[in-house]
């Protein structure tokens, strides 16, 4: 892990013991077998977007677990994956749409550098098995890393989608920060709350009554 700003608040939050079996984990799994995403990609979320900078939070489960489609951003994956089928990206740029903002692509870093934290709860996941590292090291990481974002002065937006991401309310200031929870973007579940939950526009309307600069999430 690239040292960050969330490197100090993080080391002094976890236990002193966390980080060595973390590599631990790491370097066994990564030479088990096919792991997304990339090994130098895990830390990506934290990376790109630094806690000085984060003022949208957008939580995700775990890595796409088919091969070239993780790329260490919740929800996001490159351009150069071909979809078969209707997923959760797609649904998002409809919802977008009907807020008013056309985005085309599938490629979300230009969120992660506007200051959107897409961090999955679990960071690793084997080929085609989804979820398969839950519970296993993550979690502990991943939760200090929503309170640390709770706690920091920046009033932020929290976007929690679906059953999974809702139980994340409980690390999140709400009286400071706005959450938003609504249905998951999968096909199996936006019709029911994420279509129309307007997201997007309510997570602008919060940053710029906050005196925050809008994300333009067409990029």
């Amino acid at each position: 892990m690239k040292k960050t700003d969330w490197s100090a608040p993080l080391r002094n939050r976890l236990p002193q013991d966390y980080f060595p079996k973390m590599v631990n984990f790491i370097n066994e799994v990564y030479k088990s077998g096919r792991i997304y995403p990339p090994e130098d990609k895990i830390f990506r979320a934290i990376e790109l977007t630094s806690l000085a900078e984060t003022k949208v939070v957008i939580v995700g489960q775990d890595p796409y677990p088919q091969p070239g489609k993780a790329q260490g951003l919740s929800f996001s994956y490159p351009m150069s994956f071909v979809v078969q089928r209707a997923d959760s990206i797609v649904n998002i740029q409809k919802e977008l749409a009907d807020e008013g903002f056309v985005k085309s692509d599938s490629d979300l870093t230009a969120w992660a550098e506007q200051g959107v934290l897409l961090l999955n709860a679990v960071l690793t996941v084997p080929e085609f098995s989804s979820n398969a590292h839950a519970g296993l090291i993550w979690e502990p990481l991943t939760d200090e890393i929503i309170k640390i974002a709770s706690d920091d002065a920046r009033p932020k937006v929290f976007l929690l989608w679906g059953n999974f991401a809702r139980k994340k309310a409980a690390l999140i200031d709400q009286n400071k920060h706005l959450i938003i929870e609504s249905a998951h973007p999968s096909p199996l579940s936006a019709s029911r709350g994420f279509f129309g939950s307007n997201a997007f526009s309510r997570a602008n309307e919060f940053l710029e009554q906050s005196g925050q600069q809008p994300v333009d999430w067409s990029k």
